[in-house]
């Protein structure tokens, strides 16, 4: 059984990239969902934002937004097929890559519907038990899928194709109603609340799911190719990969009929840029929160829950985007500190040793002494 695995076969340059992205998630997560209801960005601007507050959502909504998500969506589909391959000594890659998922859907459940409905955890759980039967898959194939279901994509976000939303008084109406119920309602409140929500946030759901799907398959067939497996032997290709997208996704962000194919281009530019840079000691400050994501990402919400909902201190639609810009980058700190402590001692972060444990159904170790004395 691959119970030990993991350890020593991390590839440096993909926790850094997944550290990076993570700073990426949380400034969107924190600016656009904890500090005000998800729904307000499709209100108008409120005049009495100030200017230091509208640089800020400026900077989060063109530099971040959609780009960190398809970048973390990249990672989960590059880890995959990392898992995929190494359980393969098992014999049964299959099974025991689908208890994992399983496991993930059960945390992402309990995210979501007792922390915070912004969970993109679920999501992943059941995309990847969709992609897992294309793992195997030659190089080709999973290339055709992933275009496919890019394809599809862009094609819901032009063409109608009947999924329900919400009349445009509705919006101002519920942004309203959340901006009192989060900032001054008890647990039980904002859950109801949170709950009632999540029939509105299912259609973002459906349609980003394509998107989801094509970058889990352009992750794996970047492992399968060799490009992400060792990044150093195919630095021009990254380098290509960086110019045209950071270059031609800047671009295309700014038509609208374009912007997502223009996001997808902006992660895949950020993801070979920080791929060729990885070898700078600088970066390595940031591998840790990527050998921790999973924790971290959770540790987040519970702290800006705390921070902004009214179980806690309150603030949700109090505070402008300027401030708590500066609040994300002293968690992301502090994140990073703790990471690099907890990394020194232990093989895994808390929830990565937990979801470790509940896949393989026996206790992993956890002790960097313990693996040293094997």
């Amino acid at each position: 059984m691959a119970r030990g695995e993991g350890a020593n076969e991390r590839i440096d340059a993909i926790d850094i990239l997944r550290g990076v992205a993570l700073f990426g998630v949380l400034m969107v997560n924190l600016v656009s969902e904890f500090r005000v209801s998800i729904f307000r960005q499709f209100l108008p601007p409120d005049p009495a934002t100030g200017v230091l507050d509208g640089w800020v959502e400026t900077l989060v909504r063109a530099g971040f937004e959609m780009k960190a998500f398809a970048v973390f969506s990249l990672l989960f589909g590059l880890g995959l097929a990392v898992q995929f391959e190494r359980l393969g000594r098992t014999g049964r890659p299959r099974y025991w890559l689908m208890r994992r998922l399983a496991v993930l859907l059960v945390f992402g459940l309990i995210h979501l519907l007792l922390i915070w409905n912004g969970d993109i955890l679920t999501e992943y759980a059941l995309g990847g038990l969709l992609v897992l039967p294309l793992l195997a898959a030659p190089v080709w194939a999973l290339a055709v899928a992933a275009a496919g279901m890019f394809v599809l994509y862009l094609f819901i976000g032009v063409v109608p194709v009947g999924i329900p939303w919400p009349e445009a008084g509705w919006f101002e109406q519920h942004v309203a109603l959340a901006n009192q119920v989060f900032a001054s309602g008890g647990f039980a409140e904002i859950r109801r609340f949170s709950l009632d929500e999540l029939p509105v946030l299912l259609p973002l759901h459906i349609y980003v799911f394509p998107r989801t799907l094509a970058l889990f398959l352009l992750g794996a067939l970047a492992w399968r190719t060799g490009v992400a497996r060792r990044p150093d032997e195919h630095r021009r290709l990254l380098a290509a990969i960086a110019v045209a997208g950071v270059a031609g996704g800047a671009a295309l962000s700014m038509l609208d009929a374009a912007a997502g194919a223009g996001q997808t281009l902006l992660a895949a530019g950020y993801a070979a840029t920080v791929l060729l840079l990885a070898r700078r000691r600088v970066l390595h400050v940031f591998a840790p929160l990527g050998r921790m994501a999973f924790t971290n990402y959770i540790a987040q919400s519970l702290i800006f829950g705390y921070i902004f909902f009214g179980y806690g201190l309150g603030q949700f639609g109090r505070l402008g985007a300027a401030p708590v810009f500066l609040l994300g980058l002293v968690v992301y700190a502090a994140q990073m500190a703790a990471s690099a402590w907890w990394l020194r001692h232990y093989r895994y972060g808390p929830l990565e040793w937990l979801w470790r444990t509940l896949m393989y159904g026996a206790v992993q170790p956890m002790r960097v002494a313990l693996l040293e004395k094997d």
